[in-house]
Parts: C-alpha cells; sequence; structure tokens
C-alpha cells in the first residue's frame, strides 16, 4: 500500500469550496469551544472554590446540549440547515460576548455562567444535527469517510491544542480573553459559512407533526440494519469499555505516580486519535466498511483489556494510544456509514441520534467504570472486565446483525425498507 493510500485524503478540500468553508470553521470553532470549556471550569472553580459546582455545571451543560440535539434533528428536516445553523452560531456568539463581558466585571456572576451553559449547550445542541447533515449535501457519496475523517482530524487538534492554550491564556491576560477570543471566532465562523448554498427540507416535511417526525425516524433507525447496528456496536465500547473516569485512581494507586502520570494516560488516546485520524486514507478505500468497522470496535475493547492488565505505566500508554487509533477509526466509518445509509430527509433526526449517543454514553460509561471499581474493588479489575465485555457485544452485534457485516460505502446503499427514499443530492459546484 502507497503512502498515499494511507495518510488523511483531502479530496473533499479540493473538490469543493463548500466544503472547504465547512472544513475552515469546524478547525477554528473546535479551538474556541475548549477555550470556553476550560474559562467557565476555571471561573467556577474560582467563585466558589468546590469541583462539586464545577462539575454541576457540567452537567446542566450536557443536559441542555442533549434536549437541544434532540429537537435539533427535527428541526433539520423541517428548516433550511444553513439557517438554522447560520442562526443557533450568531446565539452562542452572543452568549459567549456575555461570558466575556462578565469575566471583565470586577465581580463575576456565578448565575450567569450557568445560565450562559444552559444558553450554549441548548443552541450548540439545535445547530449540531443540522451542521452533519450538511455534509452528505456538501460532498461526493464516495467522499463521505474522507470528509468523516477531515472533520475528525479537527476535533483531535482542538482537544490537544486548545485545553493547554486556554490555561495559558487564562494565567496571563486572563479569563475574560478566552471568551472574547472564542466570541470572535464565532463571528469569523459565521462570515465563512454564509456563503454555503440554501439547503432546504424535503417536500411536505415542514408540516409534518415533530411527534410523528420523530417516530419516523425511530421506525427507520429499528429498520435499517446499518445504522441500528452501527449504533449498538458503539455502545458497546462507549458504555462497557470507557475507564477514563479511573485515570486517577490508576495513575496514583496503580501505576504509583501523581498528577503528571495521570495527565498522561488522559493524554495517550488523544495522540493515538490523531495518528489515527492521520492515517485514515485507508477508510475510504476499503471495500468490506463493515466488517473494517467492527474490527476497529474490537481494537478498541482489546486495547483497553490490554490497558488493565499493563504492569508498567508505559506499555499502559501505548495500548491506550492503540485504543484511541482504534476509536477514531470507528468514528470515521461509523460517521460515515451513517451518511451513507440514511436517505437525506432523514439525516438530521438519525443525526441528532447518533449525536446524542456520543454525548451521554461516555457518561455512562464512566459511571459505570466506577460503580464496577468499587464493586471490585479493583480499578483495574474494572477496566479489563470492560473490556472483555465489550468484546464480547462485538461479537453478538456482528453475528445478529449481518447487514452490518455486508455494509459498504460503494456502490448505492440497500434501501430495501426505505424504497420511497429520495436520491442522494448531488455534490455542489465548486
Amino acid at each position: 500500500m502507497r503512502l498515499g493510500e494511507v495518510v488523511v485524503d483531502v479530496t473533499p478540500l479540493r473538490s469543493g469550496r463548500d466544503f472547504r468553508l465547512v472544513f475552515a470553521t469546524q478547525a477554528i470553532s473546535m479551538l474556541g469551544t475548549h477555550l470556553t470549556s476550560v474559562a467557565a471550569s476555571l471561573q467556577i472553580y474560582e467563585l466558589t472554590g468546590s469541583s462539586v459546582q464545577v462539575g454541576l455545571m457540567s452537567a446542566v451543560l450536557g443536559m441542555s446540549l442533549l434536549v437541544g440535539l434532540v429537537t435539533g434533528g427535527l428541526l433539520a428536516d423541517r428548516v433550511d440547515r444553513r439557517r438554522v445553523v447560520l442562526v443557533t452560531r450568531s446565539v452562542t456568539a452572543v452568549v459567549v460576548t456575555g461570558l466575556a463581558v462578565n469575566a471583565a466585571l470586577p465581580d463575576p456572576k456565578e448565575w450567569f455562567v450557568f445560565v450562559a451553559a444552559v444558553l450554549a449547550g441548548g443552541t450548540s445542541g439545535l445547530g449540531g444535527p443540522a451542521m452533519m447533515a450538511a455534509t452528505p449535501t456538501l460532498v461526493a457519496p464516495g467522499q463521505l469517510a474522507a470528509a468523516g475523517a477531515l472533520l475528525t482530524l479537527t476535533a483531535q487538534l482542538g482537544g490537544m491544542v486548545g485545553p493547554s492554550l486556554a490555561g495559558v491564556i487564562a494565567a496571563g491576560p486572563g479569563l475574560a480573553w478566552c471568551f472574547a477570543i472564542d466570541a470572535a471566532i464565532y463571528v469569523v465562523g459565521l462570515a465563512l459559512l454564509a456563503p454555503l448554498p440554501k439547503m432546504p427540507p424535503a417536500a411536505g416535511a415542514e408540516g409534518q407533526h415533530p411527534l410523528k417526525a420523530m417516530a419516523e425516524g425511530l421506525r427507520f433507525l429499528r429498520g435499517n440494519q446499518v445504522v441500528a447496528g452501527l449504533l449498538l456496536i458503539d455502545v458497546c465500547a462507549v458504555v462497557f469499555a470507557m475507564p477514563y473516569a479511573l485515570f486517577p485512581e490508576l495513575g496514583t494507586e496503580h501505576f504509583g505516580g501523581g498528577p503528571s502520570t495521570v495527565g498522561l494516560l488522559y493524554t495517550a488516546p488523544a495522540v493515538g486519535s490523531f495518528f489515527g485520524a492521520l492515517t485514515s486514507g485507508w477508510t475510504g478505500r476499503v471495500h468490506h466498511t463493515g466488517r473494517a468497522l467492527i474490527g476497529a470496535v474490537a481494537v478498541w475493547g482489546v486495547a483497553i483489556t490490554c490497558f488493565g492488565l499493563s504492569p508498567s505505566l508505559w506499555l499502559a500508554l501505548a495500548f491506550l494510544a492503540l485504543a484511541g487509533l482504534g476509536d477514531t477509526a470507528s468514528e470515521i466509518l461509523r460517521r460515515a456509514l451513517l451518511q451513507h445509509y440514511t436517505p437525506d430527509r432523514l439525516q438530521g433526526r438519525v443525526g441528532s441520534l447518533w449525536l446524542a449517543q456520543a454525548t451521554a454514553g461516555p457518561s455512562v460509561g464512566n459511571l459505570e467504570a466506577g460503580l464496577v471499581a468499587r464493586a471490585l474493588g479493583s480499578s483495574a479489575g474494572a477496566v479489563v472486565l470492560g473490556g472483555a465485555v465489550c468484546l464480547a457485544g462485538v461479537a453478538t452485534v456482528a453475528l445478529a446483525v449481518p447487514g452490518l457485516r455486508r455494509a459498504t460505502l460503494h456502490g448505492p446503499p440497500d434501501r430495501q425498507q426505505d424504497a420511497d427514499a429520495p436520491a442522494r443530492p448531488s455534490k455542489t459546484a465548486d
């Protein structure tokens, strides 16, 4: 295999202006999101001195995000998606500007940070499905995996650079500057997204009752083996084998280190994920996409199991990096398959369910890991058990859902159960 077939495929960036605008917006937005996230946590801790309050703010943000995602899925299939994205991002820019003004006050208000978390989470959730549903309209069907890999790369870059940059800015110019920079990034993003074409809903979608619209999305999910299977297989990974909540105990007790060791445990998966995104060129070329997805989730399960069994820190870090690599490959393939097998009129609703699962799943998995570790009296044992259950779940889904094994990104999707779905929109011209 040649190097050009391994490194991330940039064809979507060369093929159309519109996807380039989305990519640039996502790249800077992920950086700004981490600036605001870290700054808000630091500000709450400075005002209250309580980690519980920091956790409460994160919970409030997460709940409002989930509500926004469910509502945003319906909205993305009923209203022009471009308008949804522009309006929600405009509202978020105003909210973040308010955070900057509040942080600059001599006596910042704690309650305002919580209110801003509700507003920012809700509006981000409303716009998220519309932004995700726009991708299949802006790129050719054969470029979905490559487009997903590029967007994943922006997320990994933001996750690696954003938190550290936020710490530097907060320690220097101050927290208000973190919020102000993010607000400026939103304004730049609006300018980049404004030239996108209109993306109106399918005919008749506007008059459909919201409950009937959501029921239609759930029926499609239940009737399409590929989409249901890729959501189920993700549950196996994020619910049963999510060890992040155990890193503080593992770093200090199991590996006998301190905060720096714990930091290394959190960093290792991100490094593996970044490398996985850089070497994702194969994801759009592999013919048996469903089998590759199953293999990628199995890599996560094996790596997590081996991490729990690792006797040394450096071996543990290597397995965590491998887990991150498998997780990124899985995310790219799942996103591409979901968009390939979902008709355009359902992209918003189905995408919102995927985003909601991606938001809530890790939280549930971390809680489950903590409870199992307490029951077993061993954090390492909980990690090993979780990895083993993940692998068992992957094998069960692979055997029980043959449609997922047969899934491929090459050729038109098999929509026998959704025969009246309209054809996928053509790629926007440059």
